[in-house]
């Protein structure tokens, strides 16, 4: 590792990070000094703060090579994730302006931790090196430990954080162990390095499959793979709506893109058993979570079990080891952002005051009182059933295809039946809305600007990924990462 002094050109290749960070430190020092009228401006100032990440993020964007003495990594993969983390973190925030000031939240500090958290993703996805990743996830994970028990006197909140943070922190050990594994085997933690060492024969031991399992573990449990979901309903259901929308795209997100860059590393060099454990994994969590959402009454629940099968959906794309697998993955991580921010969204903004009102018998006739969030409602959970026009549906295609092309029919076919699993959950939510009477237990409050603009921009998305999608792709192309 060098030990050169730091150049601008290292400064540029985490630019965005620098920015994020620094709006975040803003935030909380002006936090103490301003009344409370005028704390609610703050989220306003988080906004700017993405645009300028996300503006910062295009300055860097012709930066390649890689920085800090090769920790730090710049290339199209590590721009279109980042892209992709900024406009989670934005669409968090336009949908939590109205509800943070409704539940009486302390602004400063919550719109700090998302900066702080999606500093860390941006760091994990840049990285070149296991030891930042490791540093970007312990960072992203602390400020969502907080955030899922932001709601301080809500035992389910307390009760989230708690389960959030314990299990979190054994899956974090078990990504550590395995680094120290890699590291002993092979002297480095640098993943260009380590890909041409595991080649060797002094790599293809069973420390090295040891050293595979223990990082995969402490992945899989972000990402929400079975067995190591047990979490998620639970921290789902307790977290602020708002909170859980963030957590069920961003650290996923932020992982996957990790997972990808260490499967060239590390998965492809141990050969078959990396694909039976990623096989495996694929089918017991998509079957798992689409069965267990069967049977939920509680809309976060459902949308929490539902989490866990688009991560087996997910890792039917990596599974089939190729370019077109990973293009596949990066695209339905976008597609599943967009429609699940969207659904949290109108879920956080109907729940009412301390998301009391989150039961799917609670959303009956929702159609006759708010026909526009029902729309959108309905559109999400189209996009989430893989509808043709919507984004899940060509997400869910070139998930598919690559897998068929790859040989894996047996694993498409599952994931087909899982789909058509899946479409009993989520249209039972549209039945409710539509074809169901009955008005809703609690008045509902006029949609604030923010909300609206957070639901025209995932709608849009989601709608555009569905209908034109040969643009985007060819960027998503564009950005793979290769061996």
């Amino acid at each position: 590792m060098s030990t050169s002094p730091v150049q601008s050109a290292d400064l540029m290749l985490i630019l965005p990070e620098l920015v994020l960070a620094g709006f975040a430190i803003l935030i909380m020092v002006t936090d103490p000094f301003l009344r409370p009228s005028r704390r609610k401006w703050l989220g306003i100032v988080a906004l700017v703060g993405t645009g300028a990440a996300a503006a910062a993020t295009v300055l860097m964007a012709g930066q390649t090579g890689t920085a800090f003495g090769g920790m730090i990594l710049g290339d199209a993969f590590s721009v279109y994730f980042r892209f992709l983390l900024l406009a989670i973190a934005a669409l968090t925030l336009l949908s939590s302006l109205g509800y943070v000031e409704r539940e009486g939240f302390p602004p400063g500090e919550f719109y700090a931790l998302i900066l702080f958290g999606t500093v860390g993703m941006g760091l994990m996805v840049a990285s070149a090196e296991l030891i930042v990743v490791f540093l970007g996830l312990e960072m992203s994970s602390i400020s969502t430990y907080i955030l899922a028990g932001y709601r301080r006197q809500d035992s389910l909140s307390n009760e989230a954080s708690l389960k959030y943070f314990l299990l979190g922190s054994f899956a974090t050990a078990f990504f550590l162990y395995g680094i120290a594994f890699v590291y002993g085997l092979t002297g480095t933690t640098n993943l260009t390095i380590l890909a041409d060492r595991l080649q060797t024969p002094l790599g293809a031991t069973r420390l090295a499959l040891v050293a595979m399992i223990l990082m995969f573990v402490g992945l899989a449990f972000k990402v929400s793979c079975v067995p190591f979901q047990v979490w998620t309903p639970d921290v789902y259901e307790g977290a602020p709506t708002p909170v859980t929308a963030f957590l069920s795209a961003g650290p996923k997100a932020a992982a996957f893109a990790v997972f990808l860059r260490i499967a060239l590393a590390v998965f492809e060099p141990t050969g078959e058993t990396g694909f039976w454990i990623l096989w495996i994994s694929a089918a017991l969590t998509m079957t798992f979570g689409n069965f267990a959402a069967l049977v939920q009454t509680n809309i976060k629940r459902l949308l929490a079990y539902s989490s866990i099968a688009h991560a087996g959906y997910i890792l039917v794309g990596f599974a089939s080891g190729t370019p077109e697998g990973r293009a596949a993955v990066m695209f339905y991580l976008v597609a599943y952002s967009l429609m699940n921010l969207g659904a949290f969204a109108v879920v956080a903004h109907l729940a009412g005051k301390g998301d009391r009102w989150v039961r799917l018998e609670d959303f009956t006739g929702l159609s006759r009182e708010r026909p526009a969030l029902a729309a959108c409602l309905a559109i999400f959970m189209l996009s989430l059933t893989g509808i043709p026009l919507t984004a899940g549906f060509f997400g869910k295609f070139y998930l598919f295809s690559a897998a068929v092309n790859s040989g894996l029919i047996g694993l498409t076919i599952l994931g087909m039946l899982n789909s058509a699993v899946s479409v009993y959950y989520y249209l039972r939510v549209v039945v409710m809305m539509y074809m169901r009477e009955g008005p809703r237990p609690a008045p509902t409050e006029s949609i604030p600007w923010a909300l609206g603009a957070a639901l025209a921009l995932s709608v849009l998305g989601t709608l555009y990924l569905g209908i034109l999608p040969g643009w985007f792709l060819s960027k998503t192309v564009a950005a793979i990462p290769l061996p």
